[in-house]
């Protein structure tokens, strides 16, 4: 007697549904391999911009302190409108500056600064109108020429002039400030040729060992080639939202 078998069925089970836990915990690790994927490259181009920002740094400071040793002669002639002239004064002295900030779960250079100093040949003695003293006094405080002012008067007490005695020192600086979302560094010279500030936009790759000798020569009274180097910075309104990070920026 044979036996008959029933076959079987080929339909399997239905899978239990996933839980909401189960969903939640595969949507937010497929978008954080998405996020670390696209952090990569960003983290990369701020650390390029740190050490850029760095090897500055330490190639100013070395420049600063031969300058330093050396003194020499700048090839600039400072004007301030028709009110005074100071020609070719010395490099007196100077030094380079940098902080650092947290940004992006990093430790980021903020800024670097050179502050240096020249020196003018003797003091000066500027005698105006008392009319005009406040917007010569303007000028020199925008300069930053140290000074100081008195009165002279007449033997009936009229003041007849105001006199300025003027020091011949000229603080001058150079400021290299990244702009880490834009990946754009601006670089800021106050007094370097003249009284006044210009900045520039330099691509990160662009601030090489050549660039900084053009900018030492520039302070130095030779050709502006380091001006050439870059366009003019625009006014650019910091963004409310920075480069997202890990931690919070400082």
């Amino acid at each position: 007697m044979s036996t008959s078998t029933m076959p079987k069925s080929s339909v399997q089970p239905e899978s239990p549904p996933a839980s909401l836990l189960d969903q939640l915990r595969e949507k937010s690790q497929a978008m954080r391999a998405r996020d670390q994927a696209a952090r990569k490259p960003m983290e990369e181009a701020l650390k390029d911009i740190d050490r850029i920002l760095w090897r500055s740094f330490r190639w100013l400071d070395e420049a600063v302190g031969h300058l330093e040793v050396i003194h020499p002669q700048v090839g600039h002639v400072f004007n301030l409108g028709t009110i005074l002239s100071i020609e070719r004064p010395r490099f007196d002295r100077g030094f380079v500056s940098f902080r650092r900030r947290a940004l992006a779960g990093l430790e980021l250079v903020d800024h670097v600064e050179l502050f240096y100093r020249l020196e003018g040949d003797k003091p000066l003695a500027l005698r105006v109108n008392p009319a005009s003293s406040a917007s010569v006094e303007e000028r020199l405080r925008v300069s930053t020429l140290p000074y100081q002012y008195q009165t002279e008067q007449d033997a009936e007490r009229v003041v007849r002039y105001g006199l300025f005695h003027i020091q011949p020192h000229i603080s001058a600086s150079a400021r290299f400030e990244p702009d880490y979302q834009h990946q754009v560094v601006q670089v800021t010279l106050r007094n370097v040729d003249r009284f006044e500030s210009v900045s520039l936009d330099f691509p990160p790759d662009k601030l090489t060992e050549p660039a900084l000798e053009d900018l030492v020569k520039f302070m130095m009274g030779e050709p502006n080639a380091f001006l050439r180097r870059a366009p003019l910075a625009l006014i650019r309104g910091r963004p409310d939202t920075p480069v997202p990070s890990k931690s919070t920026p400082a």
